[in-house]
């Protein structure tokens, strides 16, 4: 599989400020999304991961907000990796109305033992990625 994801987003009133744009926040929810539905495509979800006592949490994350959305636009939110270690991965993420970029943000997210909430290496389905 490529790894790159995109995903469609339409921007609702319960996405927007009092004007109308989209509150901050919302575009890292939006990248939530997209990463777990990049992991639906790989036979993954967040809950069977947890049953295998996996847990992904942010580690870091750096975000840019260069343009704002506004009710009703139609977005896509793409998911990239840039880099996997043993038990950190890397995305490159991106919200774009049509061709225009209106947030970028670099997320790492960290591989933890669900029940001890420390670093394990990534389920063997993910490791290829590497």
């Amino acid at each position: 599989m490529s790894n790159g994801f995109t995903m469609p987003v339409r921007v609702y009133m319960e996405d927007t400020d009092a004007g109308g744009i989209v509150y901050y926040v919302n575009y890292l929810k939006f990248m939530e999304r997209a990463r777990s539905e990049w992991l639906r495509t790989l036979g993954l979800n967040q809950q069977t991961l947890l049953d295998d006592g996996t847990q992904l949490v942010v580690y870091r994350l750096a975000c840019h907000y260069s343009k704002p959305a506004r009710l009703d636009d139609s977005l896509i939110v793409s998911t990239n990796i840039e880099n996997v270690g043993r038990c950190r991965m890397t995305f490159l993420q991106q919200v774009q109305r049509d061709e225009e970029l209106l947030c970028a943000a670099t997320v790492e997210i960290a591989c933890l033992c669900a029940h001890k909430m420390r670093p394990k290496a990534w389920p063997k389905t993910l490791q290829v990625l590497g």
